[in-house]
């Protein structure tokens, strides 16, 4: 992918060596505290102390906060140094952010709406989202409650090493998925399928699940479709990458993977032909009415 010199994305979030756990005790937890220092008996030292701890906790907030681990003075924050590798790979993922900022105002400009932007937050090991809180494992998602899509840049080997589909347009596909998911929540979409789980069972919710994330791999295709119209982002194989991450990601080549069989009542992301199927489908036609997989009678 050519984006060396491009612009970069200010919705860009750096969150690497901050820690998701959110460990630290919260104000309530230092009253109580401050309840059992007082039960035996009040003296002028204990007042004292007290009142100093009162102070901390209305003034600056928690004052253990300035040790945990999310502070601006945590250890983990403060020593963390990307490698070089890294740091480009960070680049990359503001210029694909750029691109699909373009590429989206674009479009919802034409249908006469606004373009809320989201956030990308890159971390590493764990992250606490306003879904909760996720680590590595759990892979790049979209959460819609802060309108934010999360990352660790760590994937970008696992799509090579586990997934075998290697390259930097592999990665920019993931992170357009993700922005997939971000449109969904804009158009409603999300809170529709979300709203359905309560009237339906698993599999019959499961199978909504897997539209839903079709159609985000069809967004991405129109991204890619746009992207290239307005900034000649292309180079030779890129499209390649992400069928081939496309594929390698589909639930019934991970379940042969993990499991050794398939078990398709279960999917919830679609299959690998599938998913093939419908980011080509976008990067094709650049047609966003053309991606209804809620309706399509076949996937």
């Amino acid at each position: 992918m050519k984006w060396q010199g491009r612009r970069q994305s200010d919705n860009v979030k750096d969150a690497r060596g901050q820690s998701g756990g959110g460990g630290g005790m919260s104000s309530g937890m230092i009253m109580n505290l401050i309840f059992l220092f007082f039960r035996g008996g009040i003296t002028k030292t204990k007042l004292v102390i007290g009142a100093i701890i009162l102070g901390a906790v209305f003034i600056i907030g928690n004052p253990l906060d300035l040790f945990s681990p999310s502070s601006g003075i945590s250890a983990g924050q403060s020593q963390y140094e990307p490698k070089g590798e890294e740091d480009k790979l960070y680049q990359f993922v503001k210029v694909v952010m750029a691109d699909n900022e373009d590429v989206w105002r674009k479009l919802f400009r034409e249908q006469g709406a606004t373009y809320r932007e989201p956030t990308l937050v890159v971390f590493n090991r764990s992250i606490q989202s306003a879904c909760g809180s996720a680590s590595s494992a759990t892979g790049p998602f979209y959460c819609p409650a802060d309108h934010s899509a999360y990352i660790d840049l760590s994937f970008y080997e696992e799509l090579s090493r586990r997934f075998g589909a290697p390259g930097d347009f592999a990665m920019a596909y993931v992170i357009a998925h993700e922005i997939g998911h971000h449109i969904q929540n804009l158009t409603g979409t999300t809170t529709q399928v979300h709203q359905a789980r309560g009237r339906m069972g698993q599999e019959e919710y499961n199978e909504l699940s897997v539209r839903l994330e079709l159609q985000a791999d069809f967004y991405a295709g129109v991204w890619a479709h746009h992207a290239q119209k307005m900034n000649d982002i292309l180079e030779e194989g890129d499209i390649e990458e992400a069928l081939r991450a496309a594929s390698a990601i589909g639930d019934d080549n991970i379940q042969k993977q993990t499991q050794g069989y398939v078990t398709p009542e279960s999917f919830t992301h679609g299959t690998s032909e599938q998913r093939v199927r419908w980011f080509k489908k976008g990067f094709i036609t650049g047609d966003i009415s053309q991606g209804d997989t809620f309706n399509a009678t076949s996937l």
